[in-house]
């Protein structure tokens, strides 16, 4: 007799009824299998030459925009992101995919001069293997595809396991992909933490996205293989609003930076630290920004704030509030789905979890600073780094009053959200682990340097 495995169930999170699919899930043994038919590949995909590579993740950026209106729709029916964030999610998708069709002619190395002046010394790049990729669901093409657009230029295959409540749309995603692309050159390994397990123990560097438990887990795993891993965990991002910046603006920043996508994204401000004579202003701005924020349908264009991922998500922001004074408070639409009202609130004990947690939803804390050195070390105080955005009109604060903040990345008069996908991303403390993702940072994590020394025949080198 044997046992049944676990079933994959995804549903459209503003309306739980609405099952997209519901399959079971493949098991280790499967897993297992998936890599070593990408490792069967991997050969034949490098070899076929950067013109091969580069034309195929061209024609992968053609046709994703052939479809965007298919993908936009189908994120927001599976992990409930607004129309707006999901059609700009997918044009973000095919940009990161021509962007990195031009990776295959970059250079890969350098050639040195040898001590004898004779021969010589070289420095090349080359593919670790198989790559395996874990997604989380709140960006269900664009995390896929800046993990895998680099590691497919560099000649790497890819398995991915996406999160399961992202499954239709990483499924959606590799039919596209492998369109282009040789069998088992890019696979979608659909499970849980069973799968997840089986590929970290399997490929031969892993890239993954998602919680700092599992994230950690995951880069213990890889490091006692002694494979390459990255991993992109929690953040517990600052907004820091100086006396001088322009209020009204920073305000609709952090309004849309705490409630965009119902907070669901790991850039999302967490918390607001107003300077001095900032704290009165703002506190004024940004509760009438909050309660004028769209909350609804994540089909209609004009929502901002849409349901959370699922009914856990949403009660772990309702009782992380629970007994809080709320400065302002957006509506929670009515119905079937999983919502919460945008929320800020205000004289929270230190030890609370809202301030040492990543709560992941539609909610931020006001605190107050006397003076940027002293936002500077509540902004450095939680055990993540990711982002910080900073307000302020002045120049010499810009550049520099903020080196003392322990985050990876900082944004000047702009909201914490949002990507350069050209730029090195990462943050630091329990934020990530390994070498940061996308731009050339991405192409260098995919690959290994090798040096070779090539002597004349019948030298003594």
């Amino acid at each position: 007799m044997t046992d049944t495995l676990p079933t994959l169930t995804s549903r459209n999170p503003a309306d739980p009824a609405d099952v997209l699919l519901r399959i079971p899930a493949p098991g280790a043994f499967a897993a297992v299998d998936t890599v070593e038919r990408a490792r069967a590949a991997q050969p034949g995909w490098l070899l076929a030459g950067a013109a091969a590579r580069s034309a195929a993740l061209g024609a992968i950026a053609t046709a994703v925009e052939a479809a965007a209106g298919e993908l936009a729709e189908l994120a927001v029916r599976e992990v409930g992101k607004p129309l707006t964030e999901a059609r700009a999610e997918v044009a973000r998708t095919a940009a990161i995919w021509r962007y990195y069709a031009q990776a295959p002619y970059q250079p890969t190395g350098e050639v040195h001069e040898t001590a004898a002046g004779t021969g010589l010394l070289l420095t090349r790049r080359r593919p670790h293997g198989v790559a395996g990729l874990i997604t989380p669901w709140n960006f269900p093409f664009a995390i896929p595809t800046w993990k895998a657009a680099p590691a497919l230029a560099a000649g790497n295959t890819v398995v991915l396991k996406p999160a399961p409540e992202a499954t239709a749309c990483a499924r959606r995603l590799a039919e596209i992909v492998q369109q282009a692309v040789p069998e088992a050159v890019f696979t979608v390994l659909p499970g849980g933490a069973t799968e997840g397990n089986a590929l970290v123990s399997a490929v031969d560097v892993v890239s993954f996205t998602g919680s700092t438990p599992v994230g950690q887990a995951v880069a213990r795993a890889a490091t006692a293989r002694g494979i390459p891993a990255q991993a992109e965990m929690g953040g517990l991002n600052a907004a820091l609003v100086l006396p001088d910046a322009d209020i009204e603006q920073a305000a609709g920043h952090i309004a849309a930076s705490l409630a965009g996508y119902a907070g669901q994204k790991c850039t999302a401000t967490s918390r607001v630290i107003a300077v001095g004579a900032a704290l009165d202003p703002l506190r004024e701005a940004l509760s009438e920004a909050l309660r004028a924020l769209p909350v609804g349908d994540p089909a209609d264009p004009a929502t901002v704030c849409g349901p959370l991922i699922h009914e856990a998500a949403r009660d772990r922001v309702v009782d992380a509030c629970r007994g809080l004074a709320k400065l302002a408070a957006g509506t929670a639409l009515d119905g079937p789905g999983w919502y919460a009202a945008p929320t800020l609130v205000e004289k929270v004990d230190p030890g609370h979890r809202l301030l040492r947690e990543e709560v992941f939803g539609p909610v931020a804390t006001l605190l107050a600073a006397d003076d940027l050195a002293h936002a500077i070390r509540i902004t450095n105080s939680v055990p993540y780094g990711l982002v910080t955005s900073v307000h302020t009109a002045d120049l010499n604060t810009a550049l520099h009053g903020l080196d003392l903040l322990d985050t990876g990345m900082i944004r000047i008069n702009a909201p914490s959200t949002g990507v350069d996908f050209h730029l090195p991303f990462g943050g630091s403390k329990a934020s990530s682990h390994g070498p940061r993702e996308q731009g050339r940072a991405g192409l260098e994590f995919y690959t290994s340097g090798r040096t070779y020394t090539v002597a004349p025949a019948g030298s003594s080198a």
